[in-house]
């Protein structure tokens, strides 16, 4: 498995049943760790293991043919995620010689109300695949994540997923075999940033509408944005003021942007990352926009379009080459062919395999 890089809303004075979400997650009292005969030694992994860990992924992502690697930054940040215990949330599994070959990770994000959602990630050394230690790190991960969604006490749907990349069937016919299956798409894009830029003109008739570079003051403000403008996308949950921050290790707040109206309040932003280990598997250096978004009684006035082309200039400025972004090809905010107009293209593509509870 290589690393996972996401009903209607009950009425506010319902009184949650979590015993309906416990019965359909079935979660088992134990979830099944990998017997000996995988030739590994099994354990939780541990945040001072994490350089191992990095060695491991890469090796995943290599095989796979992934167009990104994950840094080892990246991957402390998973560890001390607020919503993850890494003594019952991850696994490990090494060799006789005490290197990591297998590992798997579930992650089940607090802020979670229409839909509670447990991700799986994990992989296998290239090394040691055909031996059937994916299948049973998989096995555990899905009871692990029955056990987890049982644990949230809320009443609401679950999903069990699991993202791969469309240039790994091996661990799509894996995941597949373990009754995932597949619920949504999503597309990599980019452009290059020397390609000329559409001059933006704001719809201006509600009030004035200004861009401004990111800063600390507009975090809280951009975070309830955002919650308001995914609310309506399919798999988006809202944020925490806690899982907002989590993960930030790549954040490239000079690459950022809001827009704000008359009473500066926050209509839109962008968060950009900068994730330089990504450019040499790429030949390319680039600029990665990590969130977008624009608040429903604002959208259709081109506060995205002028927010990506801030972004763009401000990747060409520090000589970056192209810009890069992913999508929900389903969105209903009609977000890929807004790209497609401003010249994206599409690179690579991933598929969300889930079981739905």
């Amino acid at each position: 498995m290589p690393v996972a890089v996401p009903a209607g809303r009950r009425q506010a004075d319902a009184v949650p049943d979590s015993s309906s979400l416990a019965r359909r997650a079935a979660a088992p009292r134990v979830a099944r760790v990998p017997d000996d005969r995988t030739g590994l030694t099994w354990r939780a992994l541990e945040p001072a293991g994490v350089a191992a860990l990095a060695v491991l992924v890469a090796a995943v992502e290599d095989a796979a043919a992934a167009p990104y690697r994950t840094s080892q930054d990246e991957l402390a940040d998973r560890l001390r995620a607020d919503d993850l215990t890494p003594s019952s949330d991850t696994l490990g599994g090494w060799s006789s010689d005490g290197v990591l070959r297998a590992w798997a990770m579930v992650d089940q994000p607090a802020g979670d109300e229409r839909v509670v959602r447990a991700f799986l990630s994990g992989g296998v050394d290239p090394v040691w695949t055909g031996r059937g230690i994916g299948r049973q790190v998989l096995r555990w991960s899905v009871d692990r994540a029955r056990q987890r969604i049982a644990a949230s006490g809320k009443d609401a749907p679950a999903r069990i997923g699991v993202f791969t990349d469309d240039t790994d069937a091996r661990t799509a016919a894996l995941v597949e075999a373990t009754g995932l299956t597949p619920v949504r798409y999503y597309a990599e894009m980019r452009r290059p940033c020397d390609r000329a830029l559409p001059d933006v003109v704001l719809d201006r008739t509600i009030g004035p509408i200004t861009l401004r570079p990111w800063s600390d003051d507009v975090e809280e403000a951009a975070r309830v944005a955002h919650n308001e403008a995914f609310a309506d996308h399919w798999g988006s949950e809202p944020r925490t003021r806690t899982q907002w921050f989590e993960g930030r290790s790549m954040f490239a707040p000079a690459w950022s942007f809001v827009a704000v109206d008359g009473r500066d309040e926050v209509v839109g932003y962008l968060m950009s990352g900068r994730y330089e280990q990504d450019w040499a598997v790429a030949g390319r250096s680039s600029g990665y926009v990590e969130r977008l978004g624009v608040r429903r009684a604002w959208r259709g006035r081109g506060i995205a379009v002028a927010l990506l082309v801030a972004a763009i200039r401000a990747y060409r400025a520090d000589g970056v080459q192209d810009a890069e972004l992913g999508v929900d090809t389903a969105n209903p905010s009609g977000a890929h062919r807004l790209y497609e107009r401003l010249g994206f293209e599409v690179f690579h593509r991933a598929t969300l395999r889930s079981i739905e509870l």
